[in-house]
């Protein structure tokens, strides 16, 4: 992708896979999240714990959850984030220029996940499933993920 390089350099390495991460899982692209959870843990050497807290747009890290959590709702909300998220955003300690790469990183990796989600794009890293359904129940809410479950039967 061109836009890979210039979204590269402001913010730090675990920050932006915390925010592939939390784009991939809200997008529900099973390929991005199984490469970019190999990738955080591989590269960026992130824990277990926080590969599953960027996940859920949360992050052991005050300022890199917050980053995460914005990318999650820019998904949620298509980009209409509410005031209350963006005084969040600027007092975790984001500047307007990092405000604008996190939206545009979220843009890079929704178009990144559409494009593995429409292939589908075979999964070559090592598999995270189990884990992904534990993740979504804890957002979902256990009446959601039942009938989530329950759509495959």
């Amino acid at each position: 992708m061109g836009l890979q390089r210039p979204l590269s350099t402001t913010l730090d390495i675990k920050t932006r896979d915390a925010i592939a991460l939390a784009v991939s899982e809200a997008d529900g692209c099973d390929y991005c999240v199984a490469a970019h959870s190999y990738v955080a843990a591989n590269f960026a050497k992130m824990s277990p714990t926080e590969i599953a807290f960027n996940r859920e747009g949360r992050s052991t890290d005050p300022k890199r959850g917050a980053a995460a959590h914005l990318a999650k709702m820019l998904i949620e909300t298509r980009g209409k984030v509410s005031d209350a998220e963006m005084a969040a955003i600027r007092e975790a300690g984001f500047r307007d220029s990092e405000i604008v790469e996190i939206a545009a990183l979220t843009a890079q990796f929704l178009l990144t996940n559409f494009v593995n989600n429409v292939a589908p794009t075979e999964i070559d890293f090592p598999a995270i499933e189990a884990e992904r359904h534990a993740t979504r129940a804890s957002w979902m809410g256990a009446a959601a993920m039942t009938r989530f479950e329950n759509e495959g039967d």
